[in-house]
């Protein structure tokens, strides 16, 4: 029983029955972790509905968000004038909180996730549409460009709910 090999092996994993205070904190977080892998798709859900939620009531307000006219001056340049600034930042407001009840409530997510998806699209472009207020250089983005830039996470975030939606 005192071969190497039993030392190297009960030296790899945890013991069967907890140590105590010498067990190590890997070991007493474990299941924990694994726990929290079950539901990390749900907690990512209801906090991207949250920051949604947020910040699309802001902008029901207008002067409240500080993103509000690099979003609308974008989005009447995507839509070429034809949508007034107060009616895009209206939409705007609508559309990011739909987005947001949906995701915290659950309900007709794969649609929500669908224009969630649209939505960033339309976010990103924004990059390019007004490349003079989102950069100061070459990869060298604003703090209007940084403020959409930063949503990449929230499409990571997406993209590990719309997994989960997909396959359960």
């Amino acid at each position: 029983m005192t071969s190497t090999s039993h030392h190297r092996d009960s030296a790899d994993r945890p013991p069967a029955v907890p140590a105590g205070p010498r067990q190590s904190l890997r070991s007493r977080l474990a299941p924990h972790a694994h726990r929290y892998t079950r539901v990390s798709p749900a907690v990512l859900r209801v906090c991207v509905g949250l920051v949604f939620c947020w910040f699309g009531i802001l902008k029901f307000f207008p002067g409240a968000s500080a993103a509000e006219d690099f979003a609308t001056d974008a989005m009447t340049d995507m839509t070429i004038g034809l949508v007034p600034a107060p009616l895009c930042l209206l939409l705007l407001a609508v559309l990011e909180t739909g987005i947001g009840l949906v995701l915290l409530t659950g309900f007709l997510l794969r649609w929500a996730l669908a224009a969630f998806f649209l939505h960033m699209a339309g976010v990103f472009l924004s990059l390019l549409v007004l490349p003079d207020v989102a950069w100061h250089t070459t990869a060298v983005p604003t703090l209007e460009g940084q403020y959409v830039i930063k949503n990449v996470v929230l499409v990571a975030a997406c993209l590990h709910i719309t997994a989960d939606e997909l396959t359960h």
